[in-house]
């Protein structure tokens, strides 16, 4: 029998959000500012610079966050939306130096919507 917290590690999404956006002129830097605002708006986190990510309870709710995303993109620049499951996420090594230190844990969180 396969337990529900077993099921729930396939279902759960990480949603990520890597981009290079221009910050040549003020207003390339201002545009490139305001989508990252927009991303913490919207309940992603920054885990590095241009690397953004965001848990979500299911893959439903992960296309209305791709949608949004979809609505800030910019006329330059490239954006790339990457889905991957709480198992995949829970794969991830991240190093700070040489030391391995472990991903944080998903958020207690309940999505009414």
């Amino acid at each position: 029998m396969i337990s529900h917290a077993r099921l729930n590690a396939y279902r759960i999404m990480w949603l990520f959000v890597l981009f290079d956006l221009p910050t040549n002129t003020k207003k390339e830097r201002r545009n490139a500012s305001q989508f990252r605002k927009n991303l913490l708006k919207d309940g992603f986190t920054m885990m590095q610079y241009s690397v953004y990510v965001r848990h979500c309870a299911s893959r439903q709710s992960t296309q209305v966050h791709i949608k949004r995303i979809k609505s800030m993109l910019l006329s330059a620049g490239k954006v790339s939306i990457v889905q991957i499951t709480d198992k995949q996420y829970g794969l991830i090594d991240n190093y700070w130096g040489k030391t391995g230190k472990p991903i944080e844990k998903p958020p207690n969180q309940l999505e009414m919507f």
